[in-house]
């Protein structure tokens, strides 16, 4: 398969360094920021997966009982430390005997989780976190760049990337950033797949291998989120597909066959363990108002919100913004930021996040090339530049 080739113009810098100033901003916070119980109890979690033969002893003692959700957060915090731990153990043994540092499992007599409060242990523990709060900001910059060009892509990736609830759970080890990752990227796939399936076969394969991955992290993740993309996939791809739709179900039978796979991989293969996906309740639900009422009434968050209010007014009232592109998103942010789970942790206005933000850089997008351009180039510049200095007052606070 030859890729796409990638040209490094005007447009890709300026989204690099917007991305990039949100990741000085991640690394500012986690530089200030001092481990906590629920962070050691992610990193010695994660560490039982990868390192012991059976992640039983993980994720039911240690992490189980914390939120009952997936495990791909707890192998994303323990894996940077037990690479650390097979280095260091690794060249340890090149030195001589009476110079080793390791005796017996221990560092000088004390264990190797306590020698793991010092060091680069905060970094390793926080940076896969902010890894996938940048790889969906990519993303999102790139399908709200292909739907609505580069104006609107860079208003909603602009407003992402100062939004303080966003960097508050990039720094920190948590399924939420992860489940807001996979969901976003998992509708979208399945949009690219149906579009697909327009053209030659030869070009459905990877299209449908990334749809499998999307779906299968999705759910080693959140599987709520996981079920809500599963039934979008469903509807936008047999919308879409018109005259292939008879391929649609066999296609999405073959991934969640795949996202199986994957989430049994994350139980290290262990049909004891992976039972829970099915008898722990990560898949109830309910509905509340609660989380989107905590957003949207929070001052640091106020210019979002105008943002939001006014890309509303105008879907409603004019027609040329009520199409495809903008619906989707505004329809799924709609839906997703309602369901709570019931016996899990949740946080799911955090999820509907991204497809608010794409449905607001629309909306604008087209306000833009009406005559009314400069009016809404000031509101749209102006909301920019007032949620970026509220974020940046905040970033004290949220390194506390």
């Amino acid at each position: 398969m030859r890729l796409p080739p990638f040209r490094m113009g005007k447009p890709q810098r300026l989204a690099a360094l917007i991305l990039f100033l949100f990741l000085g901003e991640c690394l500012w916070v986690i530089g200030n920021q001092r481990l906590t119980t629920v962070d050691y109890q992610y990193a010695e979690c994660g560490r039982q997966m990868w390192e012991r033969p059976s992640p039983l002893a993980g994720y039911f003692t240690t992490c189980g009982n914390m939120h009952g959700d997936g495990t791909l957060a707890y192998r994303a915090a323990g894996l940077p430390l037990t690479l650390q731990r097979l280095v260091l153990l690794g060249a340890d043994k090149l030195r001589k005997p009476e110079n080793r540092l390791y005796v017996g499992g221990t560092l000088n007599g004390t264990t190797w989780e306590a020698r793991h409060q010092l060091g680069m242990v905060i970094w390793l523990l926080h940076l896969p976190f902010v890894f996938f709060a940048i790889w969906l900001g990519a993303g999102l910059w790139w399908v709200s760049r292909r739907l609505f060009g580069n104006e609107g892509a860079f208003f909603s990736l602009g407003l992402y990337c100062f939004c303080p609830e966003v960097i508050r759970y990039a720094v920190h080890p948590n399924n939420e950033v992860l489940a807001m990752w996979g969901l976003y990227g998992l509708v979208y796939t399945a949009i690219g797949v149906a579009h697909a399936m327009q053209g030659p076969r030869r070009k459905w394969k990877p299209r449908i291998a990334l749809l499998t991955l999307a779906l299968g992290l999705t759910t080693a993740a959140h599987l709520i989120a996981a079920m809500i993309g599963f039934v979008a996939a469903v509807v936008l791809m047999l919308y879409l597909a018109e005259r292939r739709r008879s391929y649609v179900l066999q296609i999405l039978i073959f991934s969640a066959l795949g996202a199986m796979l994957i989430v049994l991989a994350s139980f290290a293969f262990r049909l004891g363990a992976f039972s829970y996906v099915f008898t722990g309740g990560g898949g109830r639900f309910w509905f509340s108002l609660d989380g989107v009422r905590g957003f949207f009434t929070t001052w640091t968050d106020a210019p979002i919100t105008v943002a939001v209010l006014v890309s509303l007014v105008l879907w409603a009232g004019v027609k040329r913004s009520r199409y495809f592109g903008n619906s989707v998103p505004l329809v799924m942010a709609a839906v997703v930021s309602v369901i709570v789970g019931s016996q899990v942790s949740t946080a799911s206005w955090l999820w509907a996040l991204p497809f608010g933000l794409t449905f607001v850089g629309g909306v604008f997008a087209d306000a833009l090339e009406t005559k009314y351009r400069k009016m809404f180039l000031g509101l749209g510049g102006s909301l920019l530049a007032a949620q970026a200095l509220v974020c940046l007052s905040t970033l004290v606070e949220i390194a506390r």
